[in-house]
């Protein structure tokens, strides 16, 4: 039996993947040029981090998905969920090197985290009875 993709067309994904990545390069500049570094533009910076790590992702997603089919097929909801776990995980790493406290195996094992947490939500939606229409 052939397995449908359901993956969007790789122009739509691109297109949201430049969008969100020049939102994100532009907010940095503006950030950096334009404030102090108080709590409020802190915020700012993991929020439009994320923009800027999300958009670099979201093609490597795709590809991904696109080389290696699983069972359900992976849906554009997928593909952002992981960008944005990938734009979670970069903030993450952000806000443990302004504390000094980052180092290899803890950015290592923080990884292996998120994509456990990936593939127990993955597990969930393989799981879920859904009849044939």
């Amino acid at each position: 039996m052939e397995q449908r993709s359901n993956l969007p067309p790789f122009r739509t994904v691109l297109t949201l993947s430049i969008f969100m990545f020049l939102v994100g390069a532009l907010g940095l500049i503006l950030l950096f040029s334009l404030t102090l570094p108080t709590v409020v533009p802190r915020w700012l910076l993991y929020l439009i981090a994320t923009f800027t790590a999300s958009g670099l992702f979201l093609p490597f997603a795709f590809f991904i998905h696109r080389r290696f089919p699983n069972n359900p097929p992976a849906e554009t909801t997928v593909l952002v969920r992981e960008a944005l776990w990938f734009g979670a995980y970069c903030d993450f790493m952000l806000w443990l090197q302004l504390g000094n406290v980052l180092n290899f195996a803890m950015a290592v094992f923080i990884a292996m985290g998120f994509v456990a947490l990936e593939f127990i939500i993955r597990m969930r939606e393989r799981a879920r009875w859904k009849p044939q229409a």
